[in-house]
């Protein structure tokens, strides 16, 4: 196994950082697999030391709580990377989007709170954008799917749409209205173009859609944005 690649999947071992095996291979110029290959025998080969071994130090060690302290502001990885080479950081942007991305992930995972919903409290709204299918006669189609759910009793309503207008969106809430039979006090949405006006909103603090914003009057429900970054 080549000396380089060795030590650059050691770091994601000891750091327990999962790495992106494709991206590593493109910057090693070797095979993916071979990437994931080394990856495997490193870390079968770290179970197996003695408890009593150093860790190895890594090269993100210094540059950890400045990462963390950017993360808080909600910076960018490739904003903290380019902040950090200044400081002398001499690793790659693989390394800190991962360490990047574990954190958020862990942040998260602490952070979220289970939601309570009691009868016609709430219901949330996703698009599942730019789906695609392939007929057996090789024609390609594209699609979106509009789904609304009632967390309470776990009913749903589902359609599928070949745009995502305001007016589609329009329309399918009001069907989803008529299939539940009513209308919740409170709606959750993505923070979908045709929901939040995007060049007013600011990070956890959107701004609805005049015409949408109309809508959910018209219709008696209040719409909530869910946070970016939140499940």
């Amino acid at each position: 196994m080549r000396r380089d690649l060795r030590e650059g999947v050691t770091i994601y071992v000891t750091e327990n950082i999962k790495p992106n095996f494709a991206e590593i291979a493109r910057q090693y110029n070797v095979d993916y697999r071979t990437v994931k290959k080394a990856y495997e025998e490193v870390k079968a080969g770290l179970k197996g030391r003695p408890s009593g071994r150093p860790k190895r130090p890594s090269l993100l060690d210094p540059f950890k709580q400045t990462i963390d302290s950017k993360l808080e502001l909600n910076c960018s990885a490739a904003s903290i990377f380019k902040f950090i080479q200044k400081k002398g950081f001499t690793g790659s942007y693989t390394l800190v989007k991962d360490y990047c991305r574990q954190t958020r992930r862990e942040r998260v995972k602490k952070a979220t709170i289970r939601i309570e919903h009691s009868p016609g409290l709430s219901a949330q709204v996703d698009w599942k954008e730019e789906m695609a299918l392939l007929s057996s006669e090789g024609e390609l189609f594209k699609f979106n799917i509009f789904l609304y759910v009632l967390p309470y009793s776990k009913l749903k309503y589902m359609t599928l749409t070949f745009d995502r207008s305001q007016d589609t969106l329009f329309s399918c809430l009001h069907d989803a209205f008529l299939h539940t039979g009513g209308i919740p006090t409170e709606i959750w949405f993505d923070n979908m173009k045709t929901v939040v006006d995007h060049t007013k909103s600011q990070f956890g603090h959107a701004v609805f859609n005049e015409r949408f914003h109309e809508f959910c009057k018209d219709a008696g429900f209040t719409p909530i944005a869910c946070r970016p970054f939140r499940p």
